[in-house]
């Protein structure tokens, strides 16, 4: 058992915990307004939004690359995860939109390093995690007409409204919680039956010399 749980430890297979997801950010999840990201701790410096909802959009975008978020490539697969979750939120729990109301536009991510670190390369003991936070931009789209019998038109983003952001922290979940439970508690358990043979091999090795003792006599 203890070999076994060290192998579902070490490679994160058989008994799993929770796996890593995102998860709703405090104070705020879905905020409505750009100038409003500075208000709930998103960026440090306030924003001042004037103009026309996609150059307000583009505005916020150079504002959070500046105060160190990074944009996500539409092929990263961290993106799509960020996304899915977005869109859970927002139709789901939130209700702000139905399927198909709106786009995700972009996925910015922030945090998550790990520590302590020997190089880049040598990271098997950083089991430290600084908070990692993502934001996804999101637009609504203009309603379109579906016409039976044909493909869906593609999506258009509505440039009259202002654009969503979904702020969301990584949850790192428990995978392995269960097998490190597992290794520890057969290691014991083999300690505790090692010891107790040990002590009843001591017990009859001092009983079998008093025989032999009380023979001689």
């Amino acid at each position: 058992m203890v070999a076994m749980g060290a192998i579902w430890w070490t490679y994160g297979i058989g008994l799993k915990g929770r796996a890593p997801s995102w998860k709703e950010a405090a104070p705020a999840t879905i905020i409505r307004d750009g100038e409003l990201l500075q208000t709930v701790g998103i960026l440090e410096q306030p924003l001042k939004l004037d103009a026309s909802p996609t150059q307000n959009a583009d505005l916020v975008a150079t504002a959070l690359a500046s105060e160190g978020w990074v944009k996500l490539d539409e092929s990263d697969p961290q993106r799509g995860q960020a996304v899915a979750a977005s869109d859970e939120i927002l139709i789901n729990q939130a209700e702000e939109f139905a399927a198909g109301e709106f786009v995700s536009v972009a996925v910015f991510d922030r945090g998550g390093d790990r520590w302590p670190k020997i190089n880049d390369s040598l990271d098997f003991i950083a089991f430290f995690h600084e908070p990692r936070y993502a934001l996804v931009e999101v637009a609504p789209v203009v309603p379109q007409r579906v016409e039976p019998g044909r493909a869906p038109a593609r999506p258009k983003i509505d440039e009259t409204q202002e654009r969503r952001y979904v702020h969301m922290v990584r949850d790192l979940g428990n995978k392995r919680q269960p097998a490190m439970l597992i290794t520890f508690g057969s290691l014991i358990v083999f300690v505790i039956l090692c010891w107790l043979l040990h002590r009843r091999d001591l017990i009859l090795r001092e009983n079998l010399a008093r025989a032999r003792e009380l023979e001689k006599v």
